[in-house]
This record gives structure tokens, sequence and C-alpha cells, in this order.
């Protein structure tokens, strides 16, 4: 028996086999079932597939409304109070210039005013572009994407069970991975290129893999001020010229512009001024880790996040009024046992939730960390910690969820094989955000009457069920619903090996998304590390 997706050809089965049975007195439908099965086949129009990225959400709400208004009082006085310090210079005089004050302890503090105006003049409802506009984010309300993010040093191999370093090559592979997976709604840099030594290479090749193998958006970093201009030279060269990047940035700049607690870091400071001028989307990422670079609280470590990012959004608006910026409080937590971070804990979850729900309370499109797992492997653990945290931070409505798949080992090691497993749990996580649609139809009971009243007595087969099996049903590609029975006969797969079948076929196929003329131009002008 050859092994199939599992659900959707046996519910047409399931209901061959029951009608067979139950239905002697109804004449059966001439090809029925394999002119369903070819509709099922071809591919659902978006506006009628059961999910899709840019869902709303925000059915959850760990924080009351008295609880979101305590947090943001606390982080206007730790602001006032407390401050940032280590602001570079040209911050400086850029944050003071709009109001912030410097005390003789050379910390910036931000009065209560200047905060609330330039929440005022912050940039709402934004849109990520991608290059393919079909991928386009449009932040705004409780919409919620899912995509990758992180820095993992090492690429897992789930079947030597091996850490090793990861490479351009890995990166490049991930990014063609994503851009044909359909739950996956962006890509943001995943792994560090360990074979690139140089870092300006490193920053060129790492924007160039993601460039290379997806037409999603794109999210990167720098990790020296000088770098940008360069990677901006290459960002012109795909788009087509400078005119078009501006009129469409298809790239974000994820930046680390505080260092926790409560300082600013200066040399991303300084890459972030000038990617604001240069149209690049911004990424506020405050990373404190409750317990150790954050208070212990839950509460208070999300009160520290908010405050950073608050001042983040006085520094981005002070250089450009509405310049797009995601408010990416983005707080990991700590085992206190050991001080080691434990991105897949429920404490996780509840902080992404918490500050998912801070974004809604400003109005601000925003982004948090969620699906990262501790696990070493894509097995049980992860599973578990990869669903319940991308399942809250959806069902929060959080704009962003960054990390979402491929994470392990608290964001030490990354796997081609979880983006693969991790579309199929993402698939199901963002069926849970589009929750149950109340309406006429599906609550009226004519459909139990025909049925219950001299029908068939199930509802297997009937037209309203068949209507409903693609737009109101999320089936997995490679998560295995067959019987027991089917599945010895089909040689007992494993879910493991069903994923990496997957994924051999999409690299098989999948090859660059940049103009062949332009990636020719963009080797021969620098020194690109992957094929």
């Amino acid at each position: 028996m050859v092994e199939m997706p599992a659900g959707p050809l046996q519910g047409e089965r399931a209901m061959s086999d029951i009608g067979e049975v139950c239905e002697p007195a109804r004449a059966r439908r001439s090809g029925g079932r394999s002119a369903r099965v070819a509709l099922r086949a071809a591919p659902l129009a978006d506006d009628v597939r059961p999910v899709r990225g840019g869902m709303p959400g925000g059915q959850y709400k760990p924080l009351t409304d008295a609880g979101m208004a305590k947090i943001h009082e606390s982080a206007l006085e730790a602001l006032e109070v407390i401050g940032l310090s280590q602001a570079p210079k040209s911050g400086v005089e850029i944050m003071t210039a709009a109001g912030a004050v410097q005390g003789d302890d050379g910390r910036l503090r931000f009065p209560r005013a200047l905060v609330e105006d330039m929440l005022a003049v912050a940039a709402r409802d934004i849109t990520l572009y991608a290059r393919d506009p079909k991928h386009d984010l449009h932040l705004t309300g409780t919409n919620v994407h899912f995509g990758t993010a992180g820095a993992a040093v090492h690429i897992v191999d789930p079947i030597t069970l091996d850490y090793r370093d990861s490479t351009a090559q890995d990166l490049y592979d991930g990014a063609r991975l994503v851009d044909n997976l359909d739950n996956i709604h962006f890509y943001q840099r995943t792994m560090v290129c360990r074979d690139v030594v140089d870092n300006r290479e490193m920053d060129l090749n790492t924007l160039y893999a993601c460039l290379s193998g997806t037409k999603k958006h794109v999210g990167t970093s720098f990790s020296d001020p000088s770098h940008v201009a360069d990677c901006f030279d290459m960002l012109y060269m795909v788009a087509g010229g400078e005119e078009k990047w501006v009129e469409r940035p298809f790239v974000s700049n994820s930046n680390c512009f505080v260092v926790p607690p409560m300082k600013f870091a200066e040399e991303s400071c300084i890459t972030m001024e000038d990617c604001i001028r240069r149209g690049m989307p911004m990424l506020l990422l405050s990373a404190g880790q409750a317990g150790a670079t954050a208070p212990a609280p839950i509460a208070l470590t999300i009160v520290q996040a908010v405050a950073e990012c608050l001042a983040g959004v006085v520094y981005v608006n002070a250089i450009k009024k509405g310049a797009p910026a995601i408010f990416g409080t983005w707080p990991f937590v700590s085992d206190l046992r050991t001080g080691a971070m434990s991105g897949g804990s429920a404490e996780q979850a509840l902080l992404t939730a918490g500050c998912a729900q801070m974004h809604r309370f400003y109005g601000l499109p925003g982004g948090a960390a969620s699906g990262i797992s501790d696990s070493k492997l894509p097995d049980m653990q992860a599973g578990w910690e990869q669903g319940i945290t991308n399942a809250l931070a959806g069902l929060a409505g959080l704009n962003m969820c960054y990390e979402a798949v491929g994470m392990h080992a608290s964001l030490l090691g990354f796997c081609l094989e979880s983006l693969v497993l991790g579309d199929d749990l993402l698939g199901q996580a963002m069926r849970l955000v589009r929750g149950i649609d109340v309406t006429e139809d599906s609550t009226s009971i004519e459909a139990m009457k025909e049925v219950c009243l001299g029908g068939p007595g199930h509802y297997l087969g009937s037209d309203q069920t068949l209507s409903l099996m693609q737009t109101e049903y999320v089936y997995p590609k490679v998560g295995n619903r067959m019987s027991p029975k089917e599945w010895n006969e089909a040689g007992k797969p494993l879910l493991l090996d069903t994923a990496i079948r997957r994924k051999n076929d999409i690299l098989s196929k999948a090859g660059c998304v940049v103009d062949p003329e332009i990636d020719a131009a963009i080797r021969a002008k620098y020194n690109i590390y992957f094929r």
C-alpha cells in the first residue's frame, strides 16, 4: 500500500466504505469519489483556504485591562526615573533634540509627555512587503503571521543526532524550504554562516542566502554599521534600483538596539539610524532573560521590555516620524534552577502572549518569540513546546510570531526537518486562531433534518460535509492519521522519515528565485559561499 498524506483521502475512503453499507436506497453518484479527489488535489484560492497568514487572533488574554494599564504606568515610570544608558553620540543628539533629558550620570530619561507624543505619530497598520505581493504581511489589528528568526550556530542532524556548524548553504536551503511551506509566512535569518569568517562577507551572504531562496518577506541583521552600505547596494540590485526598493522595501532589520537591562547597544543603534534613513522597516528587539538580564516576575519582565521598546519608539520617530517599526518586546525565560534559557516553557508562552496584549494596548505592530524548543531534536518534547507557545502567541493576536519553527536547544541549533514538521504544526495553530465560524448556514438544522429524518443517519458524503472538507478543515502534509492496520501495511512509516522525504523533494525542485542575470552580477561583485 502506498503511503499518502494522512486525513483527507482516508476521509474519502471512510465515506465510501460507510456509503456502501448505509446507502442501499440512494443512487450513488457516478464517478463522485474520483471527482472529489481531483478537486481536492487542485490548489485552493487564497481567499477560501481554511488557514492563511494574517488571520485575526486575540482570543487569549492573560492580562486584564487593569494589568495592562499597570504595566504601562510602570514602564513610563522606569523611563522617567531609570532611563537608558550608553546611547551613541548621534542617538543622544537625536533624542535630546526631541525632548529626552541626559542626566549627569549619562543616562537618557524620557518624560511621559515625550513618550506619549511619539506614540501618537508612530506608524500603525504597516505592511511588510515581499518580493511576491501575495506574501505581503499586513500588520494591523490582531493579524497573525508565523515565521522564523534566531541566530543558531549549529545545524541539527536528526539522523546522526549530531550538531555541526551551520553554513551559508544551510541558510539558503532553509529559505528554499520556507518559500514552499504555506504556513510559514516570512523568513528571518535563522542561522549564522559560520563558514564565512569575514564579518562583512557574512552579512552579505546572510542577506543574499535569504533573498536567493524565497520571495517572502526577509529579515536580516548587520554585525557592523559599516556593512550596511554594501548590503543596500545588493538590495538595490535585487529590487531593480533604489526607487523600486523604496516603493516596496522587502527586507526588515532585526535590530537589538538595547542590551537589557536598560542600556542602548551603540553599534546597533548606529545601524538602526542608517537603515531607517534608507527606508528599511525596523524590528525594535528587546531580548531580556527573566531572572538574568530581566526581572524574575513575569509581569515585571514585560514592564522592562515595554519600557525599552518605548524608548525605541521615541528613537525611531525622532529620526523619522512614522518610520515603520515593529514593537519587538521579546523577553525570554530562565530556568531559575540553572540560569539557562528555557524558550519552550509555559512561562515563555505567557510572556509572549502578555507582550502581544501590550502591542495591542498601544495599537502598534508587534512581534515576539514563539516556537522555541529546549529539546535538542525534533521529538515529542519539541512538539509540545512548539505547539503550546505558537498556539498561545497566535491566540493572543501577535502580529509577528518569530522563531516559530526549526529552533532547538534554546536557539543554539536549527533543524531543516523541523521546518517541514513545523509547517504542519503551524497549520493546526492557525486553525485555532481562526476559531469557530458561527453563521446562519453553520447553525442551521436543515442538514440535521435531512440526515436524521429519513436520511442515511450519518453526515459522511452529505453535500454540506463535502463542501466544507477543504475550507473548514486543515489536513497535515506529513502528520500521520492512518489506522494501525493501514500504517502496518504501509511499512510502519515514521514521522521523521516522511519529513525528510518532503524536505528532499522540495530542495530537489526549488532553485534560486533571483533573476539569473542579477544573480550572476551579484556573484561577480561579492564573494557568495553557497550554490
